[in-house]
């Protein structure tokens, strides 16, 4: 719908890098909730029963399944950041993130840079995502 061929993710979860695309994901939930094809869009539902956003376990079933988090997080379930932690362990979040082992759907991984800070993945054209 949006005729685009690539979509840019920067990911902090490696790094550190709290500025990345999770931290700003919640004005684009806002930003997109006040148009009229967004209105079903709702913040609440980014947000624990506690209202915290989390990307560990404790996250909601939203936030675990949207695009921008399988994005951010797609194989970093493998990556260890530290010995001490478990594989996934975010360190700009401290937590190990709760949704991994995912396929993602109508897009493919295209480059993520050595420190996962870019991450850049590839639409597939609509033959190839098997829609009629």
């Amino acid at each position: 719908e949006l005729d685009v061929d690539y979509v840019l993710v920067i990911f902090g979860g490696e790094l550190g890098y709290s500025s990345d695309d999770i931290n700003k994901f919640i004005w684009m939930v806002r930003i997109a909730g006040s148009t009229e094809k967004g209105r079903h869009v709702n913040e609440k539902d980014y947000y624990t029963s506690q209202g915290e956003m989390r990307v560990d376990f404790g996250a909601s079933s939203t936030m675990q399944n949207c695009l921008l988090y399988k994005l951010s997080y797609y194989r970093f379930w493998e990556m260890k950041t530290s010995r001490e932690k478990p594989a996934g362990f975010a360190r700009v979040r401290n937590q190990v993130i709760g949704h991994q082992n995912y396929e993602l759907q109508g897009l493919e991984e295209a480059y993520t840079s050595a420190n996962w800070l870019v991450r850049l993945y590839r639409v597939n054209p609509y033959a190839n995502r098997g829609v009629n």
